[in-house]
């Protein structure tokens, strides 16, 4: 195993403020090494407790409600919330070692749940609040939660999503969760069983004062359940004990979990956010709660430099299409971490110009998770911060803990260095200019500790080069770069391409797979496509074997395969039939145009498409891009 970048990492590990300092930075040992051995800390420490002395008064969060409510949280309120919420925790009998599930949107709550978890030592996983119910189940049947946290419903697009109620339908296929605690956010009525409890009633015997009035009108829980537990100092926890849950794509329908550790998220969190995206002031990343990137680089980073963060709820879109530039102005934001298709939105919206240069507060915009058209880079400079310098590309992975390498640090001699090489098709170093593998040569100390779940078995193809440190699965392409001192890496997206369908990842090599081992097809693909609620749903295209009847019979039948094998979210909302897949385009312009064409298709029956059709989009889509207009 090769050995880390060690003077930064001791460098990252200074910053911290340990309970007992590691005996080392790093031991190579098994797939993934040990960090921080012999270290103990708590994240609750370095994120909010040793800045009270001179920032109590300083906010911690800026806090925006979808219907326009708003709360700024000071470093002061935030370490009592979060004291007042892990006593709770413990009142529950949550110890060390359990698992908490959170199904919350963007509220402080969901952030004080987080650090309350870290005080005591337990460990969250966040369940993006647009799953439905048969995923919902799925996960918090592998996660095994010991308590459950959730709100009565959350708004989205000035709509309600019923949270509680879906939770409520989840829980009766899944066994062991004890106790759901509920936020009440938008007041709206929710059905109420044993074992669920009203937030704001477990804190109330640690308040000074009673709540707001309007709690008082809420259904009173079961008597006898009221924490009356005394508040905890934080745990000194092992470096490498369990922080964070996340889920991966599954694996032929089973789930497979990263397990994060307390300091290896920490230090990348500490590393990434001052010396790759942030050299101080407001920082807001401008993404969903369950996305890595936000409770890694929108809490841990920002709160552990005891920076000030800002947290959203809903979408930019809902009150106008000017809430994005309404709240930068407000809490004079400097720097924006969000995906590019979001940035891509904003430019499509003429109601939502960006504000004069001399009304500018950003620094930096940092796009990640997808792939930075050149020409969107060039608006965003344009519009955004006026220097192109100021705009930059980032990359990373859930199995890494978030962001790992940015174009365009803030301190490029400070950021640790992870050695990425691009390895062509036949394993050799690629030339500038020429796409291959990215590979990571030396270790990042945010890697997860741990796979967990069904599927595990199957997830550790990243470690299975023995010459390689880590196989990333995404394609990267180096780009000279003579403003940036060095080199400059584009990345293209997955070699195996993994989307997001309503908060859990799917694999389209893995759901194509599946297609290929019916023996009714010679040939498949698998895209997405827009869709109104869900955000995108997959798309299948097949080639039908010899003497094979294409039809609706067919595609009914390759659709419950799928179901069957992989579950609900991977089933393609359409199966449409290729007379052929031809090896005159490349794999990427071949999705691309099948995208076009699924796009096109307003409903579910099986079309019968000629591979001409597919040539032609292509050739189409190819010059929309040259032009620049696509870029998202």
């Amino acid at each position: 195993m090769a050995e880390p970048d060690l003077p930064r990492w001791a460098a990252v590990a200074d910053q911290l403020t340990w309970s007992r300092r590691p005996d080392a930075i790093f031991q190579p040992h098994g797939r993934y090494g040990s960090w921080f051995p012999g270290g103990t800390l708590n994240v609750v420490t370095n994120c909010v407790d040793r800045h009270l002395p001179a920032s109590a008064d300083q906010p911690a969060i800026h806090w925006e409600g979808e219907p326009g409510d708003r709360r700024t949280i000071t470093y002061h309120d935030l370490a009592r919330e979060v004291e007042m919420m892990a006593a709770a925790l413990r009142g529950l009998g949550v110890g060390t070692g359990d698992r908490v599930a959170l199904h919350l949107g963007w509220l402080p709550e969901a952030v004080v749940a987080m650090l309350a978890c870290a005080r005591i030592g337990a460990v969250f996983a966040v369940l993006p609040v647009p799953l439905p119910v048969e995923a919902l189940a799925e996960r918090l049947d592998d996660l095994a939660p010991r308590v459950l946290i959730t709100q009565d419903g959350a708004w989205r697009h000035g709509t309600i999503i019923p949270t509680k109620a879906r939770v409520d339908d989840a829980l009766t296929a899944v066994a062991g969760v004890e106790h759901t605690i509920v936020i009440r956010r938008t007041g709206q009525d929710v059905a109420w069983y044993e074992g669920d409890r009203w937030l704001h009633h477990l804190l109330d015997p640690f308040r000074d004062t009673a709540g707001p009035a309007d709690q008082a009108a809420q259904p009173e829980p079961p008597s006898g359940i009221r924490s009356t537990a005394p508040a905890t100092p934080p745990v000194a926890l092992p470096a490498e004990h369990p922080l964070l849950i996340t889920w991966l794509a599954n694996r032929r329908g089973r789930p497979v979990t990263a397990v994060h550790g307390t300091a290896n998220l920490l230090a990348a969190a500490v590393a990434v956010h001052r010396y790759g995206l942030s050299p101080g002031g407001v920082f807001w990343c401008a993404g969903d709660l369950a996305w890595i990137a936000a409770p890694v680089h929108g809490v841990l980073g920002p709160l552990a430099w005891g920076d000030t963060t800002v947290m959203f709820e809903g979408t930019l879109d809902v009150p106008t299409r000017r809430r994005l530039w309404d709240i930068i102005d407000r809490y004079r934001v400097a720097t924006l971490l969000t995906v590019p298709s979001v940035l891509a939105r904003l430019r499509g919206w003429p109601d939502a110009a960006p504000p004069e240069p001399d009304k500018r507060t950003l620094r930096r915009v940092i796009a990640m998770a997808e792939p930075f058209q050149p020409a969107l880079r060039t608006w965003i400079a344009d519009q955004f911060t006026g220097d192109p310098g100021a705009v930059a590309d980032a990359w990373g992975q859930i199995e890494l803990g978030g962001i790992v390498t940015v174009d365009h640090p803030v301190d490029a001699g400070r950021l640790p260095d992870t050695s990425p090489e691009i390895i062509d098709a036949t394993g050799h170093s690629a030339r500038p200019g020429t796409p291959g593998e990215l590979v990571l040569r030396r270790p990042w100390a945010g890697t997860l500790r741990a796979l967990r779940g069904a599927g595990a078995g199957d997830a550790y193809e990243h470690w299975g080069h023995p010459d390689q440190q880590y196989a990333t699965g995404d394609r990267v392409v180096r780009h000279r770069d003579p403003a940036n001192a060095g080199d400059r890496l584009e990345f293209l997206g997955r070699i195996d391409p993994v989307v997001s369908i309503s908060g859990q990842l799917v694999s389209l090599a893995e759901v194509r797979d599946v297609l290929l081992d019916h023996p009714f097809l010679a040939a498949a693909e698998v895209v997405t496509r827009p869709h109104a609620k869900l955000g995108r749903r997959l798309v299948a295209y097949v080639v039908p074997a010899t003497d094979t009847i294409p039809g609706t019979a067919l595609a009914h039948e390759l659709v419950e395969v799928v179901q069957e094998t992989l579950g609900g979210l991977a089933r393609p909302s359409a199966i449409h039939f290729l007379d052929r897949i031809g090896d005159d385009l490349a794999p990427d312009a071949r999705r691309r145009a099948l995208e076009v064409i699924a796009a096109s298709i307003t409903t579910p029956t099986p079309a019968h498409i000629t591979w001409a059709r597919v040539h032609a989009a292509a050739e189409i889509k190819s010059g929309h891009l040259n032009d620049g207009s696509n870029a998202s």
